[in-house]
């Protein structure tokens, strides 16, 4: 009886084992249906650490860029996204979803990127320029980086252009302590103001803000209309949104539920603008000035754009996943100037001198 009972007890946790290993199986199963191709860790090992922060914000920036992809996938029926996985020798890797020549969308990328190794002299440089105090060990300082990164560029003039980004940083000093920090946003630049648009945008970011803190979103609007100035022209890139960087407190855990608001805002503040708009007449005039503005739009991801700048100076990073920022066609004319009072001279009022558009 006891040897029975002893075989009883090994029979059921055989029978617990599967049943736990099924799960486990199902589970992978609809991770994958919601990624875009596999993660750069590998999904069993994200799965394995999964209570480790690095491996919840991997898993966080694969589902949005999932649900960007889909959701924009929607909206332009006749289009699919390319998926092009990519590896970087020093480490690590990405996933790069671009959507090109759509009926509604001109250029539409979504880009994953998990990189680690050791951190360039350049890019520690700029760093340390922010204000980091990096202590590096015989001159090198392991680091871990990752984000999603999107630019989205639509044919029609009266649909904007959308750039959100959400990232994570992690760099481990001569002492073994490690530094680390959260930074991003999400940000709308139209060829033409439309007010409605813009409350609905800059609302939707509110609201995820509000959640965790009522002070967030008039620091971090502040934060993106200076940040997404173009020096050189006298006006912001766009009507912004929010943006942040080198944010490493309350605590680890509430900066990510942060950002897992932010991101998950993402369609909810683009979408209906985009359905709204995309079968809109528009005139050859509307679509030059579109052109115009998409030159403005280079001139600052090129000239002032940290990212691109940090993404340039990391030895071994993908060229085309970091200038898929920039538009299928712009165009630059000697001098252009909108007449007074045109809908073109009002959008340039509103880049010039920001708005508050929530109150």
């Amino acid at each position: 009886g006891a040897l029975g009972g002893l075989g009883l007890g090994l029979w059921r946790r055989q029978q617990a084992a599967m049943a736990a290993s099924e799960e486990d199986e199902k589970e992978e199963e609809e991770l994958r249906q919601r990624f875009m191709a596999p993660p750069v860790s590998g999904l069993r090992e994200l799965r394995r650490r999964r209570r480790e922060l690095r491996s919840r914000m991997e898993l966080l920036i694969m589902e949005t860029q999932g649900e960007v992809c889909r959701a924009l996938a929607a909206l332009d029926p006749g289009a699919a996204f390319a998926v092009d996985t990519w590896e970087r020798k020093e480490g690590g890797g990405g996933i790069s979803c671009v959507l090109q020549d759509g009926e509604v969308f001109e250029k539409a990328g979504v880009n994953v990127s998990v990189v680690f190794g050791l951190l360039s002299e350049e890019a520690a440089r700029q760093m340390r320029s922010r204000g980091k105090s990096l202590k590096a060990k015989d001159g090198k300082l392991p680091f871990c980086a990752m984000g999603v990164s999107s630019v989205i560029h639509p044919k029609n003039p009266h649909v904007p252009t959308m750039h959100f980004n959400y990232r994570y940083f992690e760099i481990e000093e001569a002492d073994g302590t490690k530094q680390w920090w959260f930074g991003g946003g999400t940000d709308l630049t139209p060829t033409y103001l439309n007010e409605e648009d813009a409350v609905h945008f800059h609302k939707t970011l509110k609201e995820a803000c509000d959640k965790h803190d009522l002070k967030l979103y008039p620091k971090y609007k502040k934060w993106c209309d200076d940040y997404f100035y173009i020096k050189h022209r006298g006006e912001r890139r766009g009507i912004g949104g929010i943006f942040f960087d080198d944010v490493d407190s309350p605590s680890k855990e509430e900066v990510f539920q942060f950002v897992k608001s932010c991101a998950k805002a993402v369609v909810p503040c683009y979408v209906p603008i985009v359905k709204r708009h995309c079968h809109d007449s528009f005139t050859p005039e509307e679509k030059l000035w579109q052109q115009l503005r998409r030159g403005r739009y280079v001139e600052f991801n090129l000239v002032y754009d940290r990212g691109t700048k940090f993404g340039l100076l990391t030895p071994g990073s993908r060229i085309e996943s970091i200038l898929m920022s920039l538009p299928l066609t712009a165009r630059w004319e000697y001098m252009h100037t909108p007449p007074e009072s045109s809908r073109e001279a009002e959008i340039l009022e509103v880049l010039r001198n920001p708005k508050d558009w929530v109150h």
